[in-house]
């Protein structure tokens, strides 16, 4: 899949989550409000 996607540019679409928001990230999670994949900034304090 992986070969795939690469031999014809497809890639996935991020929404960059804030470690402060991970509680608000996981509830939209839950309620199925997510359109993009998370991905979670470490770099960020909790």
């Amino acid at each position: 899949m992986l070969d795939f996607c690469a031999e014809h540019g497809i890639g996935s679409e991020t929404e960059v989550v804030p470690a402060d928001k991970i509680n608000e990230a996981y509830y939209r999670v839950l309620a199925s409000d997510v359109r993009y994949r998370f991905v979670l900034d470490t770099s960020t304090p909790a």
